[in-house]
């Protein structure tokens, strides 16, 4: 299959190309030329099929005319070695909990994906090593550094805002050493993810490094995140409860929403989705004005989705012919404060007992705010609560336990490299 770019300037790419690339040339992002809709068979028996069994068919839809499929079962199977159970929380309400990976957050999916599928693809080439750029404000960075974690072949540089990931997400992507290196950003999310698309685009780095990004501006990234929609879809149909269903999907750079709705064009019967935001509301207020104005992040209480300037909106309004109506007819939205977040984790934990992280809140609260009459609702719980463990405990005035992959993470020693937010010192430390 090729891929073509969101800009439509750059010339089309096979899946290698995209995949090792990151970005196109002309800073779009890589989008398949046609998605296949899955038949109608696959659908009707969803519900007796395991989780790894409904994502490998999935993949072969995305990725099997370009990769042999023993080969795309081993990474399928390789890759999804937990489970992301649905739990009923409230009446009509289900969490799809997507922390029970190697790093307790979501990413975990896309990035253990990326990374075998990756290796694949070099393992065809005589060429030279990888350098795979993440830009994280909070799980991307620990989930892409754990999932390339002594892979042959591939550097991982984490660029992360100084100061604004929680501890325990710091430690995951800065105690791991051998081909993980932490650079910490004198600045915002928005920042790292800045230097990461200009570095692509240099033409002196370009010559000097093979660059990939492992952000979900990668194809190889995002697309993997829509097993965990199908499975969601799987669980509800076997307790009876897929007719009407809703997807709130908590949502900071949008690769998580958007695979999601790639998944609906694949003929999954999502009734609609509502995306999640924080008080970086750039989304909901394209949804509200039909105007889409990026602008400085602010820092909140739910990290992972601190997010001016989402990059996967490019995809959403390239997915939708750029109509505003089509995507406002499947898509609501909806922000929160702080205030809102710390509400909502109150509220919920003295009603039922359940935990939620800050971001999974506002998944919750749309869902509360927002479900119609008949309707059942999926929000994402995106990243075990421990993993804020300070806000958490404070909020709820709970000691919450931390696993024991967290644990062992907080007992390593933090190695980083500081960072201004300025693209001729990044460029010059790679160079170097």
């Amino acid at each position: 299959m090729k891929y073509y770019s969101t800009n439509h300037q750059a010339p089309t790419a096979t899946l290698h190309e995209a995949v090792v690339k990151g970005l196109a040339g002309d800073r779009g992002l890589y989008m398949p030329e046609h998605i296949k809709r899955l038949p109608k068979g696959f659908f009707d028996n969803i519900d007796k099929m395991s989780f790894q069994e409904i994502a490998y068919t999935v993949a072969d839809a995305f990725f099997g005319e370009d990769v042999e499929k023993e080969a795309l079962r081993r990474i399928v199977y390789d890759t999804l070695s937990f489970d992301c159970p649905v739990m009923k929380v409230d009446d009509n309400i289900y969490s799809l909990e997507l922390f029970h990976g190697p790093t307790l957050a979501f990413k975990d999916v896309g990035a253990r994906f990326m990374a075998r599928l990756l290796q694949y693809f070099i393992r065809q080439e005589s060429a030279g090593q990888v350098d795979v750029l993440v830009a994280t404000s909070g799980d991307t960075g620990s989930a892409v550094a754990n999932g390339f974690l002594g892979v042959d072949g591939i550097h991982v540089y984490v660029l992360y805002p100084k100061g604004k990931v929680s501890p325990i997400q710091e430690c995951q992507f800065t105690t791991l050493g051998q081909n993980i290196t932490a650079i910490e950003v004198d600045g915002v999310f928005d920042d790292c993810q800045a230097l990461v698309k200009q570095a692509f685009l240099d033409p002196d780095l370009n010559t000097r490094r093979r660059l990939t990004s492992a952000n979900s501006i990668n194809v190889a990234r995002f697309l993997p995140q829509a097993f965990y929609y199908f499975n969601a879809y799987a669980r509800m149909k076997a307790l009876g409860f897929a007719e009407k269903m809703v997807m709130c999907v908590p949502s900071g750079n949008f690769g998580n929403i958007t695979a999601g709705l790639f998944g609906a064009e694949m003929g999954l019967p999502i009734t609609r989705f509502i995306a999640a935001n924080n008080a970086n509301d750039i989304f909901y207020n394209y949804l509200q004005t039909g105007r889409y104005e990026p602008k400085a992040s602010i820092q909140t209480l739910a990290n992972a989705m601190d997010v001016g300037d989402p990059s996967n909106f490019a995809r959403v309004y390239d997915l939708y012919g750029g109509s505003h109506e089509r995507i406002t007819s499947f898509i609501s939205g909806a922000t929160y404060s702080d205030n809102d977040i710390r509400e909502t984790m109150r509220e919920c934990y003295a009603r039922t007992g359940y935990v939620l992280d800050p971001h999974g809140a506002c998944g919750y609260r749309a869902l509360r705010e927002q479900l119609r009459e008949g309707e059942v609702g999926v929000f994402g719980e995106t990243a075990h609560p421990a993993k804020f463990k300070e806000k958490v405990d404070e909020i709820l005035g709970i000691d919450i336990a931390i696993p024991d992959r967290l644990a062992a993470f907080m007992r390593g020693e933090k190695q980083s490299v500081p960072m201004t937010r300025h693209f001729e010192d990044f460029k010059a430390y790679l160079m170097a």
